[in-house]
């Protein structure tokens, strides 16, 4: 009962580093919350520091689903439920951090590095899809909502042709709803026309309006 008790915390705690804001601050001394949306994921750290800064906290956040589904394995060996909640849990820790009162990221670089614990090959479906849909969309909250959609389709697929476990389906599920949650203010925005675009999208649109 510890393994489980430590598994799930671990990976909310994990999951709550804040890796934008260490990542800003040590390139720039910035504090990624005093920009654009607030929030400490890859594409506010963009905003805040630069292309470089943006990569680096997708992948550090990446590595926190990652390990919190690989603790989860080596503290309680073969039990599916686990590796779901704890993926989860690295995603509820991502989005609202005890150490930020409660404030953080969207979810979506967790969420992948989640998806990617528990099956590698959908990284060659997931990693791709946050540059595309950044140039295709132009908005973060549209990509980020895409890849927990595409995740869920992963592993449905995966659960119906592959037998691949149902709680992996469950995990999809709840994520999409998490990052749904904390990306409310941002569909707002999308329906009134004042969304944020990023990357060549934005540019392009900069250019036009000049």
């Amino acid at each position: 009962m510890l393994n489980y008790v430590i598994a799930v915390i671990g990976a909310y705690l994990l999951g709550a580093t804040p890796v934008g804001l260490v990542v800003v601050w040590f390139i720039s001394r910035k504090d990624i919350r005093t920009f654009g949306s607030g929030r400490t994921g890859g594409t506010n750290a963009m905003r805040a520091a630069g292309p470089a800064a943006g990569v680096l906290t997708g992948v550090g956040d990446a590595v926190k689903g990652l390990l919190a589904v690989t603790i989860a394995r080596l503290l309680v060996p073969d039990d599916s439920v686990m590796e779901a909640l704890c993926a989860v849990m690295a995603v509820v820790g991502h989005n609202w951090s005890i150490y930020l009162g409660f404030r953080g990221g969207a979810g979506t670089g967790p969420n992948i590095g989640a998806a990617v614990a528990l099956w590698p090959i959908s990284g060659v479906v997931l990693v791709p899809l946050v540059p595309l849909g950044l140039v295709v969309t132009g908005y973060a909250s549209v990509t980020s909502t895409l890849i927990s959609l595409a995740i869920l389709v992963i592993f449905v697929l995966r659960a119906i042709f592959a037998h691949q476990p149902l709680t992996y389906v469950g995990y999809a599920t709840a994520t999409l709803i998490l990052v749904a949650i904390s990306l409310i203010p941002n569909y707002r925005r999308l329906i009134a026309g004042t969304e944020r675009m990023v990357g060549p999208r934005a540019r392009m649109s900069q250019q036009a309006s000049k």
